[in-house]
C-alpha cells in the first residue's frame, strides 16, 4: 500500500529540483563551502554536499565524532558549572533608543543592553576555566557512527557522522560517494569503517593537531 505522503513529498522533490536552479560543481555536486584557507594537514569538523539522485536532490549533512564530542564536553561543562545566576541582563534594564517621527513624536529603533552582574560574569569565567579543562583532559563519552535519512520537501536530506576528512573538494567528493551509496542502499557505515567509536584517547592522540573553529569554543558563553 503506497503512503500518500511519501508520495506527495516526492513529488514536491521533483518540482522543485525542476523549478530551482541548483549551482553544482564540475563534479555535479552543490559545495557550498570554501576550503581556500584550510589547512590540508588539519582536522575538520562538519560540511555540507549534495548532489542529484533519481531527479530529486540530496542534501547531506555530515559531521566527524570529533564535532559532537566537543559538543558532549561543553554540555558537561554547563553540567559541571551548575546554574547560571538569574540576570536578564539581555532585556532587563535596556535602555531605549528613539528617532523622531515629528514634531512631538519619537519611535523606539533599538535597544542598548546593560551590563551583565557581577555574578553573571563570574559564572561565566567558571564554566570557561571547566570548559578548558575538560578540553584538555576529555570525558568519559563515545560517539558511534551513525546515519539518518528524512523527506524533506525539496530534497532527501542524509545526517551522517563518519570518521572522514573534508578538506578540500576531493575529499568532499569521496564523502559524496559514501553517502550516495547510503541512499542507494549499496553500502554502510559499518561496511565502511566497521564498528568504530570516538572516545577520550582519540581526543588526547588529537591534541597536537586539534584547533576547534572559534564558534565551538564560544558559543557557550556569549
Amino acid at each position: 500500500m503506497k503512503n500518500k505522503r511519501y508520495e506527495q513529498l516526492l513529488k514536491l522533490q521533483r518540482q522543485y529540483h525542476q523549478t530551482n536552479q541548483w549551482r553544482l560543481s564540475s563534479g555535479a555536486l552543490f559545495i557550498p563551502h570554501s576550503y581556500t584557507e584550510m589547512r590540508q594537514d588539519g582536522l575538520s569538523w562538519w560540511d555540507d554536499v549534495g548532489f542529484i539522485l533519481n531527479g530529486r536532490r540530496v542534501i547531506v549533512w555530515w559531521q566527524h565524532p570529533r564535532h559532537l564530542y566537543v559538543n558532549a564536553i561543553e554540555e558537561q561543562a554547563w553540567v559541571e558549572a551548575g546554574p547560571s545566576p538569574k540576570d536578564d541582563w539581555l532585556f532587563e534594564g535596556a535602555q531605549k533608543n528613539y528617532r523622531k517621527v515629528g514634531a512631538s513624536r519619537k519611535k523606539i529603533i533599538s535597544y542598548t543592553s546593560r551590563e551583565s552582574s557581577d555574578a553573571q560574569n563570574k559564572y561565566y569565567e567558571s564554566l570557561r576555566s571547566i570548559r578548558d579543562g575538560l578540553m584538555l583532559t576529555g570525558i568519559d563519552a563515545e560517539i558511534e557512527l551513525s546515519s539518518k535519512i528524512e523527506r524533506l520537501s525539496w530534497a532527501m536530506g542524509l545526517s551522517l557522522v563518519a570518521p572522514v576528512e573534508v578538506r578540500n573538494e576531493t575529499e568532499i567528493a569521496e564523502l559524496a560517494t559514501i553517502a550516495r551509496r547510503i541512499m542507494l542502499r549499496q553500502t554502510t557505515l559499518d561496511a565502511e569503517f566497521g564498528k568504530y567509536g570516538y572516545g577520550r584517547s582519540d581526543w588526547l592522540q588529537e591534541q597536537v593537531l586539534r584547533n576547534p573553529p572559534d564558534s565551538l569554543l564560544s558559543h557557550a558563553v556569549i
